[in-house]
């Protein structure tokens, strides 16, 4: 389907396919394993400029749009997510610092970012606080020109490996979300270390930590914007980054349809291709289908978003959960399509199933999605 993409996108999208083939398909499932983190990938990506896709030019980056970024996060999901996350969460770490930082910290932060010589994280998650933002328990106490930092974060993506830290810790308990701020806290900082690195179901290239701050002083000169805005800046960086996710799933579901097509198309039984049963090629129809709807409006929220449009969290959520669930309902297809092969690890498909489930859990679930859309609903019907 033509998407209207530029020479410039579609070279990006060329460039990374590429890449994910030759590079990415060949260790998937070794990292797997091994539950190893993507260093050496991300240092490649990183020579092919691609680390700075979504940062502006001005700090060091490809200065283009959002969607440059999402072709990118495509590419790399088709190949294995637990790669394409660990890329993808070093923009969503800079995001805070994109849209609420001053000039002088974006000067100072973002072009070791973009240059791929730092990566960062997102700190917002703690036990207590997932969807519910208003429940951080993580507390910055100001003294003199620094900030005390106490509390756990959990289930940072990248979380030590990033050298950068986009952290959300409340400033003042009696103001409830109006009193949670943002701080950038940088690996070295003295009282700032890491828990366990978790085991998990999914996504297992990628780092998932606790980061564990103990009277952890910060510079009051990295306080993102002013005092209590972090509920709105991790709000608004959710809203431009949800279909970074979003795209994760439409990768994911059209390099497991991939993988079953070409499955279906060389086992033969009762001597056809299997894919010559009619039930097969119907549940491909679906997903070929289902998947086409999911990049539509994946792009379609980003182009969006790419156009400085406001109030696009409905959308953002929108894309989210419908390509997330997509691709959960995919991957599961794709393992009955490969029958018994499909469930043993000589295929990739049961890989994918497991890296689907995360999708519609981090960055808010899918369910909390759909609060945000009927909420978003009642106030449009509202007004009519």
């Amino acid at each position: 389907m033509d998407y209207g993409l530029t020479e410039e996108q579609q070279e990006i999208r060329s460039i990374m396919r590429e890449f994910a083939e030759e590079r990415v398909v060949p260790v998937r499932a070794e990292l797997d394993e091994k539950e190893a983190f993507p260093t050496e990938l991300l240092k490649e990506l990183a020579q092919m400029d691609m680390m700075g896709l979504y940062i502006p030019e001005e700090y060091g980056g490809f200065g283009g749009p959002g969607l440059n970024f999402i072709l990118a996060i495509e590419e790399l999901s088709r190949a294995c997510i637990g790669v394409s996350v660990s890329f993808a969460a070093n923009g969503l770490g800079a995001d805070p610092i994109l849209i609420g930082a001053s000039d002088e910290q974006k000067k100072k932060f973002l072009p070791p970012l973009a240059s791929g010589e730092k990566l960062a994280a997102f700190g917002l998650t703690e036990p207590n606080a997932g969807s519910d933002v208003s429940a951080i328990a993580t507390t910055a106490e100001k003294k003199g020109d620094k900030y005390v930092l106490n509390g756990t974060k959990q289930w940072i993506t990248n979380g030590g490996e990033a050298d950068i830290y986009t952290v959300f810790a409340v400033t003042d308990r009696s103001k409830g979300p109006r009193g949670v701020s943002c701080f950038v806290v940088e690996k070295d900082t003295p009282g700032f270390t890491f828990g366990k690195k978790e085991n998990k179901l999914g996504i297992r290239a990628s780092a998932t930590r606790e980061l564990i701050f103990e009277d952890c002083e910060v510079p009051a000169e990295n306080l993102i914007g002013r005092e209590g805005s972090g509920f709105l800046l991790a709000m608004k960086t959710f809203d431009i980054s949800r279909p970074g996710i979003a795209i994760q799933g439409v990768g994911l579901a059209q390099g497991a349809l991939d993988e079953a097509m070409k499955y279906t198309r060389e086992r033969h039984q009762f001597g056809k291709p299997v894919i010559a049963n009619q039930g097969l090629q119907w549940m491909a129809a679906d997903m070929a289908t289902r998947i086409e709807a999911a990049r539509a409006l994946v792009y379609s929220v980003s182009r969006t978003i790419d156009s400085g449009a406001k109030n696009v969290s409905k959308l953002s959520a929108m894309c989210k959960v419908y390509a997330t669930d997509v691709c959960m309902d995919i991957t599961t297809d794709c393992v009955q399509m490969l029958g018994g092969y499909g469930f043993m690890r000589e295929y990739p498909v049961e890989k994918m199933m497991r890296d689907a489930k995360i999708l519609q859990i981090y960055e808010g679930t899918n369910q909390i999605q759909r609060d945000i859309i009927g909420g978003a609903l009642i106030k449009e019907y509202a007004s009519t």
